[in-house]
């Protein structure tokens, strides 16, 4: 086994933690929009969380196909919170760029 083949062994868990923080980092975006500052979606992208969920979608079905959690966990979540991200903005604002 190579050095690169190790280290891409020994870093599966570790991804998988990283692709299930890396959505959840959006809880704090999510939260301001439906619970605490709703009237600043004005200022979110409909275009770039829009594009975050369809990015994600893709690879939450790449993950899949290839049968790799670490690569649809992390992603079908990541979806998951882009989408009512796209939600609230639509619902707030209407669509907008």
């Amino acid at each position: 086994m190579t050095l690169i083949e190790r280290i891409g062994k020994a870093l599966e868990p570790v991804m998988l933690v990283m692709g299930l923080i890396s959505p959840i980092a959006t809880l704090p975006q999510l939260y301001k929009l439906y619970f605490s500052h709703g009237q600043y979606a004005l200022g979110l992208s409909l275009t770039t969380w829009s594009l975050y969920s369809f990015i994600a979608l893709l690879w939450t079905i790449y993950g899949l196909y290839h049968k790799n959690p670490t690569i649809w966990v992390g992603n079908g979540l990541g979806f998951l919170m882009y989408l009512m991200m796209v939600a609230g903005i639509i619902e707030r604002v209407g669509f907008t760029f």
